[in-house]
């Protein structure tokens, strides 16, 4: 498979998951509501989370390394957050979006370790 197809997938997958993580994150805890409203699904937010940050670490680099240099920074910075907060968060909304890029982030973890040269 191209690198440049492995990188923007688990990259995408990865920022997505963390943007909707960390937007979770800043609700108040008086304005959960639901499945957030408890505490042990509040520590599976941060979880998810984190693993997509060390997902997106792990894609930039691969990026790096089998790509042009500029390319995974111009993706970090501009691509990956706008394709984020115009399509799918308002598409899917928060939760639903980490919880469906949570679960692609988990196959993104072993197509890197495939793919890495």
């Amino acid at each position: 498979m191209d690198p440049i197809f492995v990188f923007l997938f688990s990259g995408f997958v990865s920022m997505s998951a963390a943007l909707s993580a960390g937007a979770i994150n800043k609700i108040p805890e008086a304005e959960r509501e639901g499945w957030l409203a408890k505490r042990n699904n509040q520590v599976l937010v941060v979880l998810l989370g984190n693993l997509a940050a060390l997902t997106l670490v792990g894609a930039m680099a691969y990026g790096v390394l089998n790509l042009t240099w500029w390319f995974p920074w111009v993706c970090l910075f501009i691509s990956f957050p706008v394709v984020h907060l115009v399509l799918f968060q308002r598409l899917l909304g928060d939760l639903k979006n980490l919880l469906f890029m949570g679960a692609l982030v988990v196959a993104a973890i072993p197509t890197l370790y495939y793919y890495w040269q």
